[in-house]
């Protein structure tokens, strides 16, 4: 294992770091459990509250008026193991830096989501202790699994009316499929809220009522009431934990004795090898769990040196790749994973460093661009307060000011070193408007924010509409682009019209076909010539364009490959139905000519676009819609009317299920059939159904609704 306590300059080795995110379905309560992380660490001296627009983390003025995180918020704040009597804690007295990253919870802002899961190494997931699990939970889940990030679990709201623990947690095993046991179970639920049962030690925690803040407390012996339960959780987490931590397995098969140490030290194994998840359970709005929480972050997630070892590959060859280990005496690799422009700093760009050393004034370089350039200023950031530091360590997720040539998902590191970190992988935007300056003045003011705002965030895309010279912007989902357009008003002072959101269709093909391009222009003196034959076939969904050569014999000379290659490219922009960019085509280049004298690169470039268009017409070519995963929690009264609802906007429902009062309906809707759902779903329900959407598939468009796009699109 690499150690770092041999570096002076370092505030705390590497083993006493933990990269942590906190995550979950919208509501579930992210942002106030960040809140008190901070308060307990001694970060800030008053708790704000997410309702009075005072969250430390949402520092937004859109997060402060809607409630609501929007942009993941990066703190760094230390914890220290308090020795306590009966209990232990495998680092107690010890001091660890705890970087927290606060994420969005609600689907439009998923890239917050994807990107920060990428450069951490361990997560909180919170759960609403009545809702359980609800749709953007899985869709976290899914996220931290495909980084491999070790997760632990946060019951939150168990002070609220008809909050239950073991339900909760019924889901997790059930729904998530994940091998889970309590460590920490709350004692009462609602108002009768008053501890935790420390699993492992059989210790109750209890909170004094009379210290609001909820920084006393005092272990005592489990309630006699309480002893079988506790007794029950006790031998539940042993065995699941036996089932996947070889070490402990054998003592438990031999009924050895096995000592809250051994245990702890193997649910540190088995959470940090991705085989187990510990659950913990309070509310962090009435203060009752956090600290316990936070000794159980130290206990059980990783140090960077403990995760999977970062994976760089060749620039040069992608065939060669190697492992990096975390050490401040590597070669620097950090991967910039996000950017943010701030109106007092300017651009910053967020890293997270992986191995070595960066310190202000070192030249670094970018393999992408394969350019170097100055480190001007390193800051760490608590939130939105920025502190100045000399230099970043292995471990430390900082910002560093003003590169230029940057973007989401680089490497940054030594200008002798051409390998580059994985970067996160976002999803494609599904809807899109139509925005104009108010005033011929704003124009290049619109222009560069756009710019600017593109930069910051890999789902939101703009481009020009070559037919109408419109600007179009295209983002996650309706409340995306809403945010995009108070922040290009209040941000950058730009007035702008914006246009009906418009649905980001795709279109694709059902059939092989054969595909012939030929540019042949004799104007006098020099002509054009290109000559491309291909055979096009439907690829699988999601893997977009793939293109073999098949060319023998020279037909097509080498030098103009990648022309073609990028005729071919160029084409996949614009489909034959309505002009939507097309996806998932398989393209074999198999015959062509050349003129000694008239052939050049643009001729077949554009002659490979004229062959695909060819292929295209003929190859049955189809309308794809997104269609989105929708769940809708509705009082049982207004079950029937919603169920209708969904039926009219061609909904098909998947899943039904009863909890409480309420019932959970699961439905696959067109995107299309979703604009002002919030508002309808409100009606019906006299203000009392919730709904979350997020992007499941493309579906074929229902030929009735293909000609009305159509005609919409032809009558632009």
């Amino acid at each position: 294992m690499a150690t770092n306590v041999s570096n002076p300059n370092r505030k705390a080795p590497l083993e006493r770091y933990r990269n942590i995110g906190i995550s979950a379905h919208i509501d579930a309560g992210k942002t106030t459990l960040s809140e008190r992380i901070l308060f307990y660490t001694g970060m800030i001296h008053r708790i704000g509250e997410v309702h009075d627009g005072a969250a430390t983390t949402d520092w937004m003025e859109q997060e402060q008026e809607r409630g609501i995180t929007i942009t993941s918020a990066a703190v760094t704040t230390n914890w220290k193991q308090v020795p306590t009597e009966g209990v232990y804690k495998i680092f107690e007295g010890q001091n660890f830096q705890v970087n927290v990253i606060d994420t969005p919870g609600h689907v439009d802002f998923t890239a917050e989501v994807e990107r920060s899961l990428r450069v951490l190494d361990g997560a909180i997931v919170v759960f609403c202790g009545v809702a359980g699990v609800q749709p953007q939970t899985e869709t976290v889940w899914r996220q931290a699994t495909k980084y491999s990030v070790p997760r632990m679990c946060f019951v939150n709201k168990m002070d609220r009316t008809g909050a239950n623990f073991d339900n909760v947690m019924n889901d997790i095993l059930t729904k998530l499929g994940a091998n889970a046991a309590p460590v920490l179970i709350p004692i009462g639920a609602e108002d009768a809220l008053c501890g935790q049962i420390d699993v492992v030690n059989q210790k109750a925690i209890m909170y004094s009522d009379s210290d609001r803040l909820g920084s006393t407390y005092e272990i005592v012996e489990i309630p006699a009431e309480l002893k079988e339960k506790a007794a029950n959780a006790y031998h539940d987490l042993v065995s699941r934990v036996a089932d996947v931590d070889d070490e402990l397995g054998e003592l438990f098969l031999m009924e050895e004795p096995i000592s809250p140490e051994i245990l702890k030290k193997a649910i540190r194994r088995a959470t940090i090898a991705n085989k187990f998840i510990p659950v913990a359970g309070g509310s962090a709005f009435k203060n009752k769990g956090v600290q316990a929480l936070l000794d159980a972050v130290i206990d059980y997630l990783p140090s960077p040196v403990e995760t999977v070892p970062a994976h760089v590959v060749s620039t040069l060859d992608e065939t060669v790749s190697e492992d990096i280990i975390a050490s401040d005496d590597a070669k620097p690799m950090a991967l910039v994973f996000k950017l943010w422009a701030d109106k007092f700093v300017g651009k910053l760009v967020f890293i997270r460093v992986y191995a070595g050393v960066i310190k202000k004034g070192d030249t670094i370089y970018n393999p992408r661009t394969r350019k170097t350039e100055r480190v001007g200023r390193l800051i760490q950031i608590q939130a939105n307060v920025h502190t100045d530091v000399d230099a970043v360590y292995s471990g430390d997720i900082a910002a560093i000011v003003g590169l230029r040539n940057i973007t989401t998902g680089d490497t940054i590191t030594a200008d002798d070193n051409d390998f580059t970190l994985e970067p996160p992988t976002f999803p494609e935007p599904v809807i899109a408007m139509a925005v104009e300056p108010k005033t011929k003045a704003d124009q290049e003011k619109m222009s560069n924010a756009l710019g600017r705002l593109s930069e910051e965030d890999p789902t939101f895309q703009v481009k020009t509409d070559e037919e109408t010279g419109q600007t179009i912007i295209s983002g996650m989902g309706e409340l995306h682009l809403e945010i995009i357009i108070d922040r290009l008003m209040r941000e950058f002072k730009v007035e702008a019209n914006v246009g009906k959101p418009q649905i980001a269709y795709r279109e694709t093909i059902t059939a092989p076909a054969h595909g012939d391009g030929k540019l042949v222009k004799q104007s006098g003196g020099r002509g054009q010539y290109g000559h491309v034959v291909i055979d096009v076939q439907p690829n699988e969904r999601g893997k977009g364009l793939t293109i073999e050569n098949k060319i023998v014999g020279g037909a097509i000379p080498k030098e103009y490959m990648n022309a073609v290659y990028s005729g071919l490219n160029e084409a996949m922009t614009t489909g034959v139905i309505a002009g939507y960019p097309v996806v998932d085509v398989n393209v074999q280049v198999v015959d062509g000519s050349y003129h000694e004298v008239d052939s050049n690169e643009n001729a077949f470039k554009m002659a490979a676009i004229f062959a695909m268009k060819d292929a295209f017409k003929k190859a049955k070519p189809i309308m794809l819609e997104p269609i989105m995963s929708v769940e809708v929690s509705t009082p049982t009264d207004y079950q029937g009317d919603v169920m209708g609802d969904l039926n009219r906007r061609r909904g098909q429902i998947s899943n039904m299920e009863t909890k409480a009062n309420d019932c959970i309906l699961k439905a696959n809707v067109a995107l299309a059939e979703m604009f002002g759902y919030s508002t309808a779903v409100r009606t019906l329900s006299s203000g009392r159904a919730s709904y979350s959407m997020e992007p499941s598939h493309f579906e074929q468009v229902p030929q009735n609704l293909v000609d009305e796009i159509v005609k919409e699109r032809g009558g632009k």
